[in-house]
């Protein structure tokens, strides 16, 4: 498979990358197999982290004998030093390596967040400490915030940023990419299906392929899944009319409803997680029986206390129909999830 450059790391990575949430959701074994036949076709980048259950594990398990023809990107998602250094301790011995090649502050979304990390003897310290021990080869961060992407990349303290990307949350492409290429900091677009809002890998791949220095990190569940994405990928990566045609139609009907998680809409009067509980039946594709009932019956409660008081649209950048799409996501669990758990 064609291999690309990630930014200022000088990483050479696979054109695309395997991302480590939906392999939760098959037995271990079949995840483990999913994994090699991904390794096996040419894809050398997986994406996970030390707060994906057991995605670590399974991906060790993969990895054993051929560590050196991969690239391990995991993250953290602690702010002290301590806990940090202790959660790369778990990776570590998780994925059974002596070294983390991408090392990620996850999800750092707000700039109380951001100005948090950055403090004297905080998580980015951790960082400083595990490059000096060859504990953490490069470092980087992970937000659903533009801003802070922005920031992230600008900065001169990260060597890659993960921001969501795909051709309906396509703000990266006027806003991100090519700051990213100015400054060399390496892109891994997650989010690539929209969380599995999106379903056509040809469109999807195809895309986010039309930017060279942007590398793709769609989860993966099957075999079927990682053989449809490489053949998209070693095949012709031209959008033709009619695809982006399809495209459009696509944006016109879900523009509205795709939640960036830029949590601007944040705080809600009555508490509610308003990113989470927009996207119900997305963590329900991506976590299913295994992983929702702990991450989203919290939010799922108190997202019916919302009484449509218009503030989150008020703050959302996005201008998304928050109101209407809480609605349609709490109907969608009372329909399709919840007699299952």
């Amino acid at each position: 498979m064609q291999k690309v450059r990630l930014g200022k790391t000088n990483l050479m990575v696979s054109r695309v990358g395997m991302g480590g949430i939906p392999i939760l959701l098959p037995p271990f074994d079949t995840a483990v197999k999913v994994l090699k036949r991904g390794l096996d076709l040419g894809v050398t980048l997986i994406d996970t982290s030390f707060g994906y259950d057991d995605s670590e594990v399974r991906i060790g398990e993969a990895i054993a004998g051929r560590r050196e023809d991969v690239t391990v990107v995991t993250k953290t998602s602690w702010r002290s030093k301590d806990r940090a250094l202790k959660a790369l301790e778990g990776s570590l011995k998780q994925l059974k390596t002596d070294y983390i090649d991408v090392w990620l502050f996850h999800n750092v979304s707000t700039t109380e967040a951001y100005e948090i990390l950055l403090r004297p003897n905080e998580a980015f310290a951790a960082g400083q400490e595990a490059l000096a021990s060859g504990a953490v080869r490069h470092i980087g961060l992970s937000t659903h915030s533009l801003a802070i992407a922005q920031k992230t990349v600008t900065s001169g303290l990260f060597e890659v940023i993960v921001f969501p990307f795909n051709f309906v949350n396509n703000h990266a492409e006027d806003h991100l990419v090519e700051l990213a290429r100015k400054h060399d900091v390496g892109f891994l677009a997650m989010k690539s299906f929209a969380g599995g809002q999106l379903t056509d890998a040809n469109l999807a791949i195809k895309y986010l392929l039309q930017f060279d220095n942007v590398v793709p990190i769609p989860g993966i569940e099957t075999v079927e899944n990682i053989e449809e994405i490489v053949e998209v990928v070693e095949g012709d990566w031209t959008l033709t009319p009619e695809d982006w045609q399809r495209i459009v139609a696509i944006r016109e009907r879900q523009g509205s409803t795709l939640c960036m998680w830029c949590e601007y809409c944040k705080p809600c009067p009555k508490e509610i997680n308003i990113p989470w509980v927009m996207n119900i039946e997305s963590m329900w594709i991506l976590w299913g029986k295994r992983g929702f009932p702990g991450r989203m019956l919290k939010h799922i409660d108190q997202g019916r206390t919302c009484d449509e008081c218009g503030e989150c649209e008020d703050k959302c950048p996005y201008q998304l129909n928050i109101r209407e799409t809480l609605r349609a996501q709490l109907d969608y669990y009372d329909r399709e999830i919840k007699h299952q758990l």
